[in-house]
């Protein structure tokens, strides 16, 4: 696995790091002998402070046993983030280690990244032409940075077969279960997720995790009427009933709203009911007839379709996970 050696590495990084080490880094004799050696390979880029005040962050300063020139050994290789400068900002990644992936793919290696990994091996040109994720905060820009990644926000992971990313933070935790299942089966990954008390396998992807929200519009003329109708989206509100209330023509709002929000009218009323449904599932214990009732998603029925097909995992499923996690 990938370290990068920086000074007071942010909590989310260290989560990311630690998932592959609990992991693949605990002997489970019981389960599978031989289990998996993992090395912790740093990249030489962090700095070395003689004294703990030097560090910043976290406090941390990463040290590891090998470097970069040994992951051409590894079967596998593991990047589980970047520094948020590289993805924020557009630091390069260190030229070595965009060489040393080359050379582990090249040597055999199947890749895999966790969260922002994606984008150093996207920076290695391992990802062209394949399907990719990433956390859902960063897919935008991994799109736009590297246009021949096929990146889909989507999902919790991406299995394409020697190279595999995932999306940010639990999403990690998902994809290495996934590569004990392929390596050693169902029932041993299914044995260590016991353990690990987390589920084996979750239902949907990372969609019902995305903030559906968008963006707040400064046009004044519409900002009136976007609040009305969100508070009346119990009603069977269309294009019409609301260019009529901000007194345009709906021509006009359609190319407003458009130009204010970056989506059409249609789709921004249903990201609104949908973001209605989501909250009345994670607050309320109303039957899921009435929340589409309450959201103007009308049925049950079709509440489920639009969850399943937008959100990814049913009403009754995205209700129940959020329970557990407040549990």
């Amino acid at each position: 696995m990938v370290v990068t050696e920086e000074i007071g590495l942010p909590s989310w990084d260290l989560y990311e790091l630690s998932i592959p080490c609990t992991v693949f880094g605990k002997a489970q004799s019981d389960l599978a002998d031989p289990w998996y050696e993992l090395m912790l390979c740093g990249t030489g880029e962090g700095e070395r402070p003689e004294d703990a005040d030097a560090a910043a962050g976290t406090g941390l300063v990463l040290r590891t046993g090998y470097g970069l020139d040994d992951l051409v050994r590894a079967d596998t290789v593991i990047v589980p983030s970047v520094p948020d400068a590289c993805v924020e900002e557009g630091k390069p990644l260190p030229e070595a280690l965009i060489l040393a992936l080359r050379r582990a793919y090249d040597a055999g290696a199947r890749m895999v990244s966790l969260c922002t990994g994606a984008f150093a091996l996207a920076e290695a040109g391992l990802l062209d032409g394949r399907p990719a994720t990433a956390h859902w905060q960063h897919t935008a820009q991994l799109a736009e940075r590297y246009p021949k990644v096929r990146v889909d926000d989507s999902v919790l992971y991406v299995d394409d077969g020697d190279v595999l990313t995932s999306a940010g933070l639990t999403a990690g935790l998902d994809l290495c279960l996934h590569l004990v299942r392929r390596d050693f089966g169902a029932h041993v990954a299914n044995q260590l997720a016991r353990r690990m008390v987390v589920p084996a396998h979750r239902p949907g992807g990372q969609a019902q995790f995305i903030d559906l929200s968008v963006p707040a519009t400064d046009d004044d003329a519409l900002a009136p009427v976007l609040d009305w109708a969100r508070s009346h989206l119990d009603r069977p509100l269309t294009v019409r009933d609301l260019a009529l209330r901000a007194a345009m023509s709906p021509r006009t709002f359609y190319r407003r709203l458009q130009a204010a929000t970056g989506t059409t009218p249609l789709r921004w009323l249903l990201t609104q009911r949908l973001g209605r449904a989501q909250s009345l599932l994670e607050s309320t214990d109303l039957p899921i007839e009435k929340i589409g009732e309450l959201s103007g998603l009308g049925t049950a029925n079709n509440l489920r379709h639009h969850f399943l097909r937008h959100i990814g995992v049913s009403p009754g499923e995205y209700r129940r996970a959020w329970r557990q996690a407040a549990c």
